[in-house]
């Protein structure tokens, strides 16, 4: 009898040592994921800001090369700096989460410095309101430290993106 419960306690303890190992196993498997923070509308800000701040640094530089203003190759080359910076800590809280962002630049034909402006204010009023929407509605609290730091260069940029495109007419 008593070689029956030794067992029997082997068997109970071998049962709890194989399940912690397997739930340690999916805590892991977790992390890698983000923990499953994300939901899917999150997960669409990450890859359309991704897609949105690639475009920015492509429009900048292309604006840096061939801008006609001093004003506007100025612009370009902090869009190119500052959306760099954020693209980069995108990517960073992405891969905590196990997202998988959109990798291809935008490519731009060069029209005027005014087509390039008047785009630039539009693309970034539209912006603001979705890193706005995200700072206060998103799920994860990275994602919305990200969204709301963001925020706040997007209006600078804003700002300073009108106050060329009027030096412009």
């Amino acid at each position: 009898m008593k070689t029956k419960i030794r067992i029997v306690s082997q068997l109970c303890i071998l049962a709890l040592v194989i399940g912690a190992v397997s739930l340690a196993g999916g805590a892991r498997a977790a992390d890698n994921t983000g923990g499953s923070s994300l939901t899917e509308k999150d997960k669409k800000f990450m890859k359309k800001a991704a897609k949105g701040g690639m475009m920015e640094v492509a429009m900048g530089q292309i604006a840096e090369q061939n801008a006609q203003s001093e004003d506007v190759k100025s612009f370009g080359k902090r869009m190119v700096t500052d959306h760099g910076k954020a693209n980069d800590e995108l990517k960073s809280i992405a891969s905590k989460k196990g997202i998988q962002l959109p990798s291809k630049e935008h490519s731009m034909k060069w029209t005027s410095d005014k087509a390039y402006m008047d785009a630039m204010v539009k693309d970034h009023e539209k912006d603001l309101a979705e890193f706005k929407e995200e700072a206060s509605s998103g799920t994860d609290p990275d994602l919305k430290k990200f969204a709301d730091d963001t925020a706040k260069m997007v209006q600078e940029h804003l700002d300073l993106a009108k106050e060329t495109q009027g030096k412009l007419k």
